[in-house]
């Protein structure tokens, strides 16, 4: 990949600035496998449905979510993958994605539509497909236009976006050729205990009236729909609730699709019994919704110098600040919390599966605009308005939250400025004109994003606005991370438009806009409020778009498409990633050569472990097109004299971890966790991997494997 030359050269502060963005928002790398499901219905009454895996494999450098610089991706803990659902009603259909990435970005987005474009023409577009992002804070980056998330995700990187839109696309073409009638039902229930409100200040400063019509300051809602054939079988479902992706925290340096990626993982294990994870022909998307002040971390956050609670208002620790704030649980670690976190969306969601009886009747409907977010005009009556800024983050998007805090002295509910960083900020950049700093208050701004536009714009200004509708279920697109209360106020604008009709938020949907919070937690300016770019009214101006999206539904109205999105030339976007260096072997070895064997037995319950010679993952293109695994856990059958592959990478029970040592050499170590419910028997672990050399001036990619010696697995040893 080239590098811009404008990148280049930073002076002292330019640099100290790009570590404080670095420290700020997070980074991600590592890789996406796909994995598709089509649901599809032919007749107001009758759906379609079918599931499809594709491998993407992409290992680079940083992870997508947290404020931790150091979390770069080495290793597999569970694969990624990108779940489709078609739905047609005979004159209309709409497509929705679940994938497990951080959010979709603008950029994501518009890839993904344009390849639909030549391979579709006109019949999957900007207003009937919907893609939405898990939020994982375990997938890859690279793959944003705008120049404050390719700082963070050390710029474009191509690979990255291909993989995702290439595994997006190809979910998408198998869904469509795939479809065939069907029936779709919905069901509700609630989770208790498996979310907290990390932000429950912000929320009682809403009004006490509205607080007192809910019994929880999270959303514990849990919404699914099942989908079946005509005979009644089931080929697949999509639920959502309202949880952060962050079981997985900021320590965790492999790729993993988190709590609700979990939750798919077991429903789909259940369904396609004898197969392994991504393959099988029933599909399970465990979506997001509310959650942008949602935490999985139960236990709440507690000074991990002293073991007492933080500071309540701004999630603080006397000694080590926001950084030493940190919330945990419900597990004593993260795999188990992880664990236990999915699990339960899982039970809960296979409840109301099987007790699913409501049928959803009519017809499919969509909505779509693009808003320019940053010169919105709300009317809160016939004689006051109000208007969205252009997006600013505050000082308190620095202190990060009790899932991830950041390393600095900044904390959250920052109401006032910093000399220190203002000085900085004031002597690279400019002070944020008066304008944006009267159009933000009370946030005390940290970057004046919306003023910034070197090498390229650092925010968007043009977003997607977007409902559809499948009879009586309405989906709304948000854009962005919206807090449990605005969630409830966009589902109550939305639902007067309808009859009888349950509204969905799924979140991180279509381009990624931070936080969305509601004027009331705005004022108290913790993190969510400090990352709401475009200024306290940002949810009314949300609300007043979906409820014109609505009301265009329920009356058939055609809409505006609004001002287009910018798409920028690969010319136009930086990258800092280097090339993956040349691998070496220790002397006297070979790539896949075992360096730490595994033991002549264990029991259930054990770990195996082996460690190979390795090469860089990032060499490992090949994984991509061919749809295979760094790892296999194999058990031999006797009554065949051959090899069955019991486990792979995308399986819960292994572990890829990737180590790199110095010039050039790199080890890989493979853990099978050994379940419970394993077999007796014979078994092996291998492992596979590329490793680069260069033949005079032209890489050389060269495929390896290696395998572990033959051990027993045994009930007792």
């Amino acid at each position: 990949m080239a590098r811009k030359a404008v990148c280049c050269g930073l002076n002292s502060l330019e640099v100290l600035l790009m570590v404080l963005f670095l420290l700020m928002t997070g980074v991600t790398v590592g890789l996406i496998t796909v994995f598709a499901v089509n649901m599809s219905s032919q007749t107001s009454n009758d759906h379609q449905c079918h599931q499809w895996l594709h491998d993407c494999v992409v290992f680079v450098l940083h992870k997508m979510g947290y404020a931790n610089p150091k979390q770069t991706a080495a290793g597999i803990h569970t694969r990624l993958f990108s779940r489709a659902f078609i739905v047609d009603d005979g004159s209309r259909r709409v497509v929705f994605v679940s994938a497990d990435i951080g959010m979709v970005s603008q950029r994501l987005r518009l890839e993904v539509l344009k390849e639909l474009q030549l391979k579709y023409g006109d019949l999957y577009r900007q207003d009937n497909v919907v893609l939405s992002g898990t939020h994982t804070h375990s997938g890859l980056a690279g793959y944003f236009q705008y120049t404050l998330f390719m700082i963070t995700s050390k710029g474009y990187i191509k690979p990255s976006t291909q993989a995702i839109v290439k595994g997006i696309v190809r979910s998408i073409d198998v869904a469509h050729k795939t479809m065939k009638p069907g029936k779709i039902f919905i069901n509700k229930g609630e989770i208790v205990g498996s979310n907290v409100n990390r932000s429950p200040h912000s929320y009682l400063n809403n009004p006490e009236q509205e607080r007192n019509r809910y019994t929880s300051n999270t959303d514990e809602q849990i919404v699914i729909l099942k989908f079946t054939d005509l005979n009644g079988n089931g080929m697949g479902m999509i639920s959502w609730f309202a949880v952060h992706a962050v079981s997985m925290n900021y320590t965790n340096r492999m790729v993993s699709s988190d709590n609700l990626g979990y939750a798919s993982y077991l429903f789909e294990q259940e369904k396609n019994i004898g197969s392994l994870p991504g393959e099988g022909p029933y599909v399970a998307a465990f979506c997001t919704s509310n959650s942008g002040d949602v935490s999985p971390n139960t236990r709440g956050p507690y000074c991990m110098n002293t073991g007492k609670k933080c500071d309540y208002l701004n999630s603080s620790c006397p000694t080590g600040g926001t950084k030493m704030c940190v919330a945990f649980g419900p597990g004593n670690d993260m795999f188990e919390s992880t664990r236990i976190i999915g699990q339960n969306i899982y039970k809960k969601a296979k409840e109301l599966y099987g007790s699913a009886g409501q049928e959803v009747r009519g017809s499919v409907h969509t909505a779509h605009q693009w808003v320019n977010m940053t010169d919105v005009t709300i009317h809160l009556n016939s004689t006051h308005s109000v208007k969205t800024c252009k997006p600013a983050l505050g000082h308190s998007f620095a202190a990060g939250t009790t899932d991830g805090g950041g390393d600095l002295n900044f904390t959250q509910g920052a109401v006032e400025g910093d000399p220190f960083w203002d000085g900085i900020r004031d002597t690279l950049l400019g002070a944020p004109s008066k304008e944006i700093q009267e159009c933000h208050d009370p946030k005390p701004i940290l970057f004046s994003t919306g003023e910034m536009n070197w090498p390229l714009p650092w925010h968007p200004d043009v977003v997607d606005v977007q409902i559809i509708t499948i009879g009586s279920v309405a989906v709304v697109a948000v854009p962005g991370e919206v807090t449990t209360m605005s969630g409830r106020r966009i589902r109550e604008a939305v639902k007067q438009a309808f009859t009888n009709t349950e509204v969905v938020i799924t979140g991180l949907c279509n381009i990624y806009t931070h936080y969305i919070t509601t004027h009331e937690e705005y004022q108290v300016q913790r993190y969510e409020a400090a990352s709401t770019i475009y200024g306290p009214h940002t949810l009314s101006a949300y609300i007043q778009h979906f409820r014109g999206l609505a009301k265009a539904i329920a009356q058939v109205n055609e809409l505006p498409k609004g001002p287009e999105p910018p798409f920028f030339k690969d010319s136009q976007l930086f990258t800092l990633l280097l090339p993956a260096p040349v691998d070496n072997q220790p002397a006297n070895s070979t790539f896949g050569q075992v360096l730490e064997q595994v033991h002549p037995r264990y029991k259930l319950g054990e770990v195996a472990s082996v460690t190979f010679v390795a090469g860089n993952p990032r060499n490992s293109g090949d994984m991509v097109s061919h749809y295979k695994t760094f790892v296999t856990v194999e058990r031999f059958q006797n009554n065949t004299g051959t090899w069955v592959v019991v486990h792979t990478d995308a399986s819960w029970e292994t572990r890829f971890h990737w180590i790199k040592g110095s010039g050039g050499q790199s080890n890989a170590t493979v853990e099978w966790h050994i379940p419970l419910s394993a077999q007796s028997g014979t078994y092996r672990i291998r492992h596979f991997g590329h490793y680069k050399r260069f033949n005079i001036v032209t890489p050389v990619i060269t495929a390896y494997e290696g395998v572990s010696d033959v051990f027993r697995v045994t009930k007792t040893l």
